[in-house]
């Protein structure tokens, strides 16, 4: 059996009895786990591993790592039946009925997916994969059970044929070590990690052991010599203490070497002293001594106890030139954190008699104190119904190779993968946090939000509660749970908008068929318009109900062509527009220079309502008034809710008639005052196809307000002008103004 030194050859069902003894003393608990073991010595009878010995000592070995954890019984227990479900066909039933709900969920849990015929082996991996990652987001009792039983897979793997090795020991170091990593359990990473460089790269792999084994015995002298100076350093100053050397792992320094390029004498931590003690305030005395007898190397001190990992890893680090020139990396720690350091969070939440367990609390307390676990579970909720292999990348890349870390202006550290940005830090706090934020200051200084943090950035998010996530945030959002928050927050606002601009729609709709003197059963049923919904580009009535309640369409055009009028009442109409109006001997040219036609009318006067200065592109509708011509206006326009529809009138821009002309609107920008804003504006604006003719800004409760009056030649230059205007970090909201 390939193992890692410190590992024991062999175990029987003895050992793990004798083991869990020595924590769990309740005579039900160990009854249940010799149930657990009398069950698969029935259930597994025949059944070999490649290496010819019977398959149950595979499953001895997972309990007993899981005993070395000191896991509780029902874990051991599940450890102990975690293939009987999927290798001997024992149905859930069954399970339930001799083990009980809470073992069969773990059994289940880490229970592969049944292969289907028509899926590739690229799926199944990753459909086993997430089916892993929820389980172990409900309860994280399934990936130490899996961790356990992958640890022991990994020792044998020599018995497997070559191209299997490889698979699974990339497998094992993409997604299993990197889990063991952010659960601090230190012990069964750096096997998993040595064992697989084993095999992965087997050549660098023992280059390395032998580069320590050439130096072994060298090393051992410079670490025995700094091991004795130390401890008359602290014998000196009464200190009640456990000093070690420590070993590097052969995969660090595989990382450090070979992706870093350093040379193996360019290595400062191969030296390497670890101090334990017993108080947390000792530490810091001891690491003062250490520094008054030694020279620290700059840059090497690093505080993991004021500012623990995110997988709770506390200690302090320092580099010192020590005994004869050496150099030294040396760790100091109390007995907590050490233990915390190599069984992570299995140490934190080891088995208690006396404690009256609950999985779901246990699994609550853990995301309080695991910021990542916390953050995997919410990533789990949103991207579940995603196609596998696309959870699968989006868990590794924004939880398992997350290394940029960003605090919060109360000191919480916040993971991201990297490339990410104040908006993904924003969606990390709170999702409502994400959804109203207006801006981002970064150490101090103002940024925009699409900026790129980094390891140590203090980030502080400045929010509006009239704000709103923009489409554009999606381009550059770097982390699957800012992009999904963001699309929920657009399409359930859209939805809710097309909810009010169907029964607005409906209104104008009713409105007009009352007008017209029509049947509303009739013209408000949708069969009535389900020959027409090409005509208007929409796929069902509701959609032609949208279109008229933004005023992109009228009613009246809606009804004429399913019931058209008589042509007496254009003439009519004609009639009563000639009688209302004087025309100006010029209407030809006047007409042309307004580009507004109406149809099957002509001759008509004109102009563009001042309250709300429509332009090309613009939705409009016309106002028959009276002594003055059709007053147009923006199909928006709020006038245009407080008037007679009877006099209403459908209009449109008639391009070929179009006058090469610029128009003026008048803009109101709201956001958050900064420094450079305006300057910004400017800019922003001096790229646009616009002309500013005139502007005005001012503060109000730490709000800026800016006006503008711009020259545009049609709505779409306006809109593209308006799009990078919202662009601008800081800058809230953006409205056309109404006079």
């Amino acid at each position: 059996m390939m193992t890692i030194k410190g590992a024991k050859d062999q175990v029987t069902f003895e050992d793990v009895k004798e083991l869990a003894s020595t924590y769990i003393t309740k005579k039900e608990s160990m009854d249940l786990i010799q149930r657990a073991y009398d069950f698969i010595m029935v259930k597994h009878k025949g059944q070999k591993r490649r290496s010819g010995e019977p398959y149950t000592i595979h499953l001895i070995w997972v309990a007993y790592i899981l005993c070395t954890l000191q896991t509780g019984p029902m874990t051991i227990a599940a450890g102990l039946l975690h293939d009987v479900m999927e290798d001997c066909d024992v149905p859930h039933d069954e399970m339930v009925e001799r083990f009980g709900e809470e073992i069969t969920s773990l059994v289940e849990g880490v229970t592969k997916i049944n292969k289907m015929p028509y899926m590739e082996e690229s799926e199944i991996y990753a459909e086993n994969h997430r089916k892993i990652y929820i389980a172990m987001a409900k309860d994280i009792r399934v990936i130490l059970i899996k961790l356990a039983d992958r640890l022991h897979n990994m020792r044998t793997l020599q018995y497997m044929p070559p191209e299997k090795q490889q698979r699974i020991a990339r497998e094992t170091l993409e997604v299993y070590a990197p889990i063991a990593h952010r659960l601090g359990i230190n012990d069964i990473r750096v096997e998993l990690e040595d064992l697989c460089l084993y095999y992965l790269d087997p050549t660098a792999y023992h280059e390395i052991v032998d580069l320590l084994e050439q130096k072994k015995s060298e090393r051992k002298e410079h670490v025995d010599k700094m091991i004795a100076s130390v401890s008359k350093l602290l014998d000196d100053h009464h200190l009640e203490y456990r000093i070690k050397g420590r070993a590097k792992h052969i995969y660090s320094i595989y990382k450090k070497m070979v992706i870093k390029h350093k040379r193996f004498d360019e290595l400062y931590d191969l030296n390497a002293l670890r101090i334990i003690l017993k108080e947390k305030v000792e530490c810091y005395e001891v690491l003062g001594i250490i520094h008054e007898k030694y020279r620290p190397l700059p840059g090497r001190f690093k505080d993991y106890i004021a500012m623990p990992k995110p997988n709770m890893y506390q200690s302090l680090h320092t580099t010192v030139i020590g005994e004869g020139g050496h150099i030294f990396e040396i760790q100091i720690r109390t007995e907590e954190m050490d233990e915390l350091a190599e069984r992570g969070v299995a140490s934190h939440w080891r088995y208690k008699e006396g404690k009256n367990y609950s999985a779901k609390a246990e699994q609550k307390e853990i995301g309080e104190k695991l910021q990542w676990l916390s953050d995997f579970i919410t990533i789990s909720d949103e991207v579940k119904d995603e196609k596998a292999q696309e959870y699968y990348n989006t868990l590794k890349r924004d939880i398992f190779e997350a290394n940029v870390y960003v605090l919060t202006p109360q000191g919480k550290i916040i993971e991201l993968p990297n490339g990410s940005t104040p908006i993904d830090f924003a969606y990390r706090i709170h999702t409502e946090v994400g959804n109203h934020a207006v801006g981002a200051i970064v150490n101090n200084v103002m940024v925009p939000i699409d900026t790129k943090l980094k390891t140590g950035d203090i980030c502080e998010i400045k929010t509006n509660n009239a704000a709103k996530p923009s489409e554009d945030w999606l381009k550059f959002v770097r982390t699957a749970s800012a992009r999904n928050k963001i699309r929920a927050w657009i399409a359930k606002s859209d939805a809710e908008n097309s909810k009010e601009f169907i029964e607005e729609g409906r209104r104008i709709l009713r409105e007009e068929i009352r007008n017209r003197g029509l049947d509303e059963k009739t013209y408000l049923d949708p069969e009535t318009y389900r020959s027409y919904l090409g005509s208007f580009g929409a796929r069902n009535f509701d959609e032609i109900l949208t279109s008229i309640g933004k005023r992109q369409a009228t009613a009246g055009t809606l009804l004429e062509k399913v019931a058209p009028q008589k042509r007496s009442f254009l003439d009519n109409l004609s009639k009563m527009l000639k009688k209302n109006q004087n025309y100006a001997s010029n209407n030809k040219k006047h007409q042309k220079s307004i580009g507004i036609s109406v149809k099957n009318v002509s001759g008509l006067k004109m102009q563009l309502s001042k309250c709300c200065s429509p332009i090309p592109g613009d939705p409009i509708v016309g106002f028959v008034s009276k002594g003055q011509g059709i007053k147009v206006h923006r199909a928006d326009c709020p006038n245009v809710a407080n008037i007679d529809k009877g006099r209403l009138i459908d209009v449109y821009w008639d391009y070929t008639n179009l006058e090469n002309k610029r128009y003026n609107v008048d803009l109101e920008l709201n956001g958050l005052d900064r420094p450079n804003l305006l300057n910004d504006v400017v800019t922003c604006l001096g790229s646009c196809n616009v002309n500013i003719l005139n502007i005005n800004a001012g503060i109000h409760d730490l709000d800026a307000i800016i006006k503008l009056t711009l020259s545009v030649d049609n709505a779409e230059t306006l809109q593209q002008c308006i799009d990078n205007l919202n662009k601008i970090q800081g800058i809230a909201t953006i409205k056309r103004v109404i006079h």
